[in-house]
């Protein structure tokens, strides 16, 4: 995205750092945290977004025996410091960096951040996660896990909303819940694994390295897409985890959902154009009140009932998953047809044009690429490095 040349106290980079370990640890203790691999969870973070201390405590309270967190800004001013300055106090066992660095690195803003924070991370195992989501005690080791066979290459994970807001934002939930999630479900279960979410990335060092690093991705606006499909041109295996973590739907008025869903319509498409054209045949009410019109009768009428039922059903399902609530929600019956004709709407208008809203940048889907691919070269196979590349 195009952004001005950072001042000189922007590209200065400050680091902040604290390394400590549980206190009065046995020899014995000791041994058996550093029996798994130790992990460099990376945050890019960027604003006090709602939540944003209780969603990344829930990464301090791990129960992975050796990890690291390392947390970016890119302005020193960033009201997200004094929420990672209140973690260092809160949770002092924990060893947490922080860089601070406006250093500027091609036109995505999070990738440029990922670079600056990228040389305090200490192990080889890495975990990207944005600031807006929350995790159970056991993720860490379960998203990891699958990286102990070298054929992997990034494991991913799904994630859930939980609306923050007012009624906006719930139907925001229902676009993450009841579409999109579902739409990834069905890809993975028909042998897809084109994919790879911001919600968590983790992969080795050595298959960042392989791809160019995060540098290869400084121009790209799909960065999360594009770490995953680099390393699966390496011949490396992308895994969904059975994880699905939480992450929060913020948007309260119809313009702020407008701006964020048609970005993520427009990034799709510029991704998989043919699979986005035919993407509407999944928005139910509007298949259906379609048939209606093209085919008026008895049966189209049922047909019209028992799909809107079914509907409805599914998005009372979501919202009780994703709220823990039971019974039934009215409101998630009422709004399903609104959310699948906005779904409609968002992908008409996201055919035409290439630029979209991130923050307070707008920019353009069209990535640009770098004038030849990054190298891969091979590696002898050996436990921890990259197996040779598959034709």
């Amino acid at each position: 995205m195009a952004t001005s040349t950072a001042d000189s106290r922007d590209a200065a980079s400050v680091v902040h750092a604290r390394r400590t370990g549980p206190a009065g640890e046995s020899p014995g203790t000791a041994g058996a945290r550093h029996a798994m691999p130790a992990v460099s969870i990376l945050k890019p973070l960027c604003g006090d977004e709602p939540a944003l201390y209780d969603n990344l405590a829930t990464f301090c309270r791990q129960t992975h025996p050796h990890y690291q967190l390392v947390f970016g800004v890119r302005d020193g001013a960033d009201p997200a410091i004094q929420v990672v300055r209140r973690l260092q106090q809160d949770y002092p066992e924990r060893d947490i960096a922080l860089a601070v660095n406006g250093a500027r690195h091609g036109s995505n803003p999070k990738v440029s951040n990922l670079i600056n924070l990228l040389p305090l991370a200490r192990h080889d195992l890495l975990v990207l996660a944005d600031a807006d989501i929350a995790v159970e005690p056991d993720y860490l080791t379960r998203v990891s896990a699958p990286l102990a066979d070298v054929r992997t290459g990034v494991v991913t994970c799904l994630y859930r909303g939980r609306a923050m807001g007012g009624w906006w934002s719930r139907l925001g939930v229902q676009f993450i819940d009841g579409w999109f999630a579902p739409s990834v479900h069905v890809a993975h279960f028909g042998g897809s694994r084109s994919f790879a979410f911001g919600a968590t990335i983790a992969l080795r060092r050595d298959a960042l390295q392989a791809i160019g690093g995060f540098a290869a991705l400084a121009d790209r606006l799909a960065d999360d897409y594009w770490l995953g499909e680099l390393t699966r041109r390496h011949g490396l295996v992308t895994v969904l985890s059975d994880v699905v973590v939480r992450t929060d739907v913020t948007e309260d008025s119809l313009a702020e959902l407008w701006r964020h869903e048609l970005r993520w319509m427009r990034t799709i498409r510029s991704l998989n154009p043919a699979g986005f054209a035919f993407s509407f045949i999944t928005f139910t009410w509007p298949m259906l009140l379609l048939g209606l019109a093209l085919a008026p009768g008895a049966i189209a009428i049922a047909l019209l009932l028992a799909g809107g039922a079914a509907r409805s059903m599914l998005a009372v399902a979501d919202t009780r998953r994703g709220a823990g609530a039971s019974g039934v929600d009215l409101a998630a019956v009422l709004t399903a047809p609104l959310r699948d004709l906005l779904l409609l709407a968002e992908w008409a208008a996201a055919l035409t044009g290439s630029r979209v809203h991130w923050r307070d940048n707008l920019i353009s889907v069209r990535d640009r690429l770098p004038a030849a691919p990054p190298s891969y070269p091979s590696s002898p196979s050996r436990k921890g490095t990259l197996p040779e590349r598959t034709p």
